[in-house]
């Protein structure tokens, strides 16, 4: 009988242990998923809410990091950060609106983005509200810096499950496993969500259902917190369903932005701001026939092929069909704007079958097609979002590089036009693009401001610019020979009159109104050397290089703030808990390695969201490969992993982007794929081991992640450095991380038997 009672006594305890471990692994597994599934959700959500956020989204990305990383420290802490989550996020969702709303009705309130007068980096959409002395200003720095706070504590109650299960689990190796696994079911299930166009309501009711499991798991869940989770559901719901019933505003939330659709006025706003509009051929909008016009009156035949890149709703197509080209490729990046303009442009120029649409970011498919062209214009591109949230990219940034340029070359026919326009806003980047061009072309092209304007100073402002480059075409001569052409802004005035001999003076008083002076503007150089955007140093936006003061000024506030909030959350217990120097120098390496290889493989495959998203699916599929190895391997020594890494950086610093441009598939596209996404394989190997090694496993991802928030803001020295180099930082933080180590990393066998 005492054996018996003996033996039960044995049993509860392990029976315990083995329900502990298996609560533990659940929570891994769904702490995993959530962190990378809010932190997705996040980064979509306050870069269409928050004012010019959209420009910034990094910030929300290391928010996140930063959230994690005190959650983590937080573990052992008695407060319980996840019971806070639903007030927190509830106070974020409806701070984000009231700012929103008070910036759309006050027309007093300005906000600052780099001085948009004269800036150092260009953000289209600033400038709609000017400011002067009479206006309430407030610098996107402050902006920034309070969203940055708010969306970190957001994060700390996930970070804090996440230490403690950590802490609980007997396998650190296994542990990682389950949390990575989780964050592979994020990324997957908020890439279906996006296929979908699902709006924010499906995001935030798959997060404030976790959360509340998790809460109902430890009893912390009560009304008072259902309550505030369901308040937060009706409020990201209410601005949609409301613009919709009050201004007739059709939402649509694309993989890319926020799209509103105004039926009234054809307009289409992305992210609050107002993007582009729909203009049919009858009503308006001469600037989109220039082209054609040109050349029909140069006497040139109409053009046979066309390619339009960032065809949008369809204005420039519309304009080629009007005038007789035979065929139209119209290449849009976001499919939401593209079916507006296949469903709601009432000219239908989309369902003309002389068009063929393509969904392609315009680089990738400037690379990849096959077809020659008559006429390459880019229409337009200009995004109002960066490309991820891993490097200051926007989504055309890879067009308006020298290499791009050299690509549109190979697609244009003999005596073929490459054409682009846009409100630029400063004369230096008109002057980088006409210089890159007439490297590229080898003749000067034609720039074209207007209103007309003889000297386009690069120091200053300009309007909307068209640069146009062919040296031997029709329409470049007919520039060339004659003085002026005049334009009239309806299409349908220009029809029967040759715009190079017209003489508006001479016409029927009835009929003079509406001409426009056309004629190539004098581009006067007295803003410095000109410096051409490369595949390496794709900132069409940046004055030279350097990092703004803009952007200084964030990584000095964003650093003393996360400072601050992990000095907050480190435990100050006697116990000598410490910072895990070794983890926080891994995290910061592996942030860059992240953010070279998002770069890298998107100038390969193109910078659309699915690429993205396939980019970190991969690299999390290579540390979870990382993760297998080193439980099987678990007394191998650290030292070759630590060569092979500085190996393979080594070449991706020493082999230039562009050397990948030509040859067959294995040179293009296998070789730098191994060359970005290789080394993952080995930081994750030297992050399982390390980790596995580390005495208290909740301050050693605490500050890997605090580290990774590190590598974030290290990300802007590519602006001086360009991404080729920046994998020296990358090396130097690995190389703090082995000297942190010390002599355990040559002695295996000491880390098999922790």
């Amino acid at each position: 009988m005492a054996s018996l009672t003996m033996d039960d006594a044995a049993a509860g305890p392990s029976a315990q242990a083995a329900s502990s471990v298996k609560s533990s692994a659940v929570e891994l597994l769904l702490t995993g998923f959530l962190v990378l599934f809010l932190e997705l959700a996040s980064i979509r959500w306050f870069a269409a809410n928050v004012v010019f956020l959209h420009f910034f989204t990094n910030i929300v990305l290391l928010a996140a990091f930063l959230g994690m990383s005190c959650g983590c420290m937080a573990a052992r802490a008695r407060h319980d950060w996840l019971a806070d989550f639903p007030l927190l996020a509830l106070f974020n969702i409806a701070f984000a609106f009231a700012l929103l709303t008070v910036y759309r009705h006050w027309q007093g309130l300005v906000v600052d983005v780099g001085h948009q007068a004269s800036p150092q980096q260009v953000y289209f959409g600033t400038e709609y509200k000017g400011a002067d002395v009479s206006k309430f200003t407030i610098p996107i720095d402050l902006i920034v810096s309070v969203f940055f706070v708010l969306i970190a504590l957001m994060f700390v109650g996930l970070g804090q499950v996440l230490g403690r299960a950590f802490d609980a689990y007997p396998d650190r190796v296994m542990a990682y496993t389950l949390n990575i696994g989780g964050s592979l079911i994020g990324i997957v299930l908020f890439s279906l969500l996006s296929i979908v166009e699902a709006p924010p309501l499906a995001w935030f009711l798959v997060i404030a259902a976790g959360v509340a499991f998790l809460l109902s798991r430890t009893g912390a869940f009560s009304t008072p917190k259902g309550v505030a989770l369901a308040a937060l559901l009706i409020l990201v719901a209410f601005p949609d369903a409301w613009e919709r019933y009050r201004a007739q505003l059709e939402t649509i939330w694309s993989p890319y932005y926020a799209v509103q659709y105004e039926p009234r006025l054809y307009n289409i706003n992305v992210d609050n701001v107002g993007h582009q509009q729909m203009v049919p051929f009858a009503s308006g909008g001469g600037a989109y026939s220039l082209l054609h016009l040109l050349q029909r009156d140069s006497g040139g035949k109409p053009f046979a092929d066309e390619l339009v890149i960032g065809a949008g709703s369809g204005n420039d197509v519309d304009r080629a069909l009007h005038y007789g080209v035979g065929h139209v490729d119209a290449v849009e990046i976001d499919p939401a704007i593209q079916r507006l303009g296949i469903e709601k442009n009432p000219d239908r120029p989309y369902q003309d079958p002389r068009v063929t649409r393509h969904i392609d970011d315009g680089r990738h498919f400037l690379r990849t097609a096959t077809g020659k062209y008559d006429l390459v214009v880019y229409a337009l591109v200009d995004s109002l979002i960066l490309h991820s949230s891993y490097a200051n990219l926007r989504l055309e940034s890879y067009l308006f590089t020298r290499e791009a340029f050299e690509d549109v070359k190979r697609r244009l026919k003999p005596g073929g036009v490459f054409a682009t326009y846009n409100y630029f806003r400063q004369g230096w980047v008109v002057e980088r693009v006409a210089a890159m061009a007439e490297s590229v072309f080898g003749c000067k092209p034609a720039v074209i401001s207007l209103p007309y304007t003889r000297n386009l100073l690069a120091s200053k402002p300009t309007d909307f610019t068209l640069i146009i480059s062919g040296c031997d075409s029709h329409l470049m001569a007919a520039l060339r020979a004659h003085p002026s052409f005049w334009l009239n802004e309806r299409p349908l005035a220009s029809a029967n009159v040759n715009g190079f001999a017209l003489d508006p003076a001479a016409l029927p008083s009835q009929t003079r109104g509406g001409w426009l002076k056309i004629a190539p503007s004098t581009i006067v150089h007295d803003a410095g050397a000109v410096r051409f955007a490369s595949d390496d140093w794709p900132f069409l936006y940046l004055r030279g290089r350097f990092i703004p003061d803009l952007n200084l000024r964030s990584m000095i506030i964003l650093g003393a703030l996360g400072l601050c909030l992990v000095w907050l959350f480190l435990p100050k217990s006697t116990g000598g808990i410490a910072f895990d120097g070794r983890m926080f120098f891994l995290g910061a390496a592996f942030m860059l390695l992240e953010t070279k290889a998002v770069v890298q493989l998107a100038l390969l495959f193109g910078s659309t969201w699915l690429v993205n998203s396939l980019v970190f699916f991969t690299a999390l599929l290579l540390v979870l490969a990382a993760n297998l190895y080193a439980m099987k391997r678990a007394g191998e020594r650290l030292w070759p992993h630590y060569l092979a890494l500085a190996a393979f950086l080594g070449l991706a610093v020493a082999v230039p982007v562009d050397a990948f441009i030509d040859g067959g598939i294995l040179w293009r596209y296998a070789v730098p794929s191994l060359l970005a996404l290789g080394p993952m394989f080995f930081a994750g190997v030297i992050f399982a081991r390390t980790f596995r090694a580390s005495a208290n496993p909740d301050m050693a991802f605490g500050s890997n992640i605090a580290g990774s928030m590190l590598g974030g803001l290290c990300e802007a020295f590519s602006m001086m450095l360009g991404f080729r180099y920046l994998i020296l930082l990358a090396l130097a933080f690995y190389a703090l991380s082995w000297m942190f180590a010390g002599s355990r990393l040559s002695e295996g066998s000491s880390e098999a038997s922790t």
